[in-house]
C-alpha cells in the first residue's frame, strides 16, 4: 500500500491527461480553471455591471464540476495520501532557494514565507501576495486564459496563441524568480 503515498509517474498521469484531453476535444469542450472565476463572477451578478460577464454561464457548469473535484481532490491528496512532504531538491537548488530567504526549501512543497497564516500578520508580504493575484487574474484575463488552460488545452489543440502565451509564462517566470524576486525580498 505504499505505493498510494508516492507520486504517479509520467508514464501514468502523462496519459490520463491525454485521455481526459482528448475527451473534452471531442465533445468541443476546453479546459481551464481561470474560466471559473468569470463563470461565479457572472453568477452572483457581475453582469449587472460590466458586459463581460453577460453570457450564459449555465454551459459552464461543467467547468465548475471540475473546479470542485480539484479543491475534493486537492483534500484527500493532502490528507489522506501524503505521508511525507519532503521535497528531495539538488542540493544546490535548496542553497539558492535559501540565499532567496527560503528558510525551508526541500521540507514542504509551499514555502512558509508566503504560505502560512503568518503572512497575513506582514503587510509587506501580505501586499506582494494581493498585487500578484490581480498581476495574476489581469495576465490570465488579458492572455484569454491561464496556464493550465493554454498549456494543456491549447496546446492539445495545437493553437499558436496559446504557444505564445505559455512561452510568455515561462519567460515571466523566469524574469520574476531571477530578477523581481530578489529585488523584493
Amino acid at each position: 500500500m505504499n505505493w498510494i503515498y508516492e507520486p504517479w509517474p509520467w508514464y501514468v498521469s502523462g496519459p490520463l491527461i491525454t485521455f481526459v484531453m482528448f475527451l473534452l476535444l471531442m465533445v468541443g469542450k476546453k479546459f481551464g480553471m481561470s474560466s471559473n472565476l468569470r463563470t461565479i463572477c457572472t453568477i452572483c451578478g457581475a453582469g449587472k455591471t460590466t458586459s463581460f460577464f453577460r453570457f450564459d454561464w449555465k454551459a459552464q457548469q461543467w467547468n465548475l464540476v471540475v473546479v470542485l473535484g480539484v479543491i475534493i481532490g486537492g483534500f484527500i491528496a493532502e490528507n489522506y495520501l501524503s505521508n511525507d512532504t519532503v521535497v528531495d531538491l539538488n542540493p544546490t537548488v535548496v542553497t539558492d532557494l535559501q540565499s532567496k530567504g527560503f528558510t525551508n526549501a526541500g521540507d514542504a512543497y509551499m514555502p512558509d514565507m508566503l504560505f502560512s497564516k503568518d503572512v497575513f500578520d506582514d503587510p509587506k508580504a501580505l501586499v506582494i501576495l494581493m498585487i500578484g493575484g490581480l498581476l495574476v487574474g489581469f495576465g490570465a484575463r488579458y492572455a484569454g486564459g491561464c496556464t493550465s488552460g493554454h498549456a494543456i488545452s491549447g496546446l492539445s489543440d495545437l493553437q499558436l496563441p496559446s504557444l505564445i502565451a505559455v512561452v510568455g509564462f515561462f519567460i515571466g517566470g523566469l524574469v520574476m524568480i531571477h530578477i523581481i524576486f530578489p529585488l523584493i525580498f
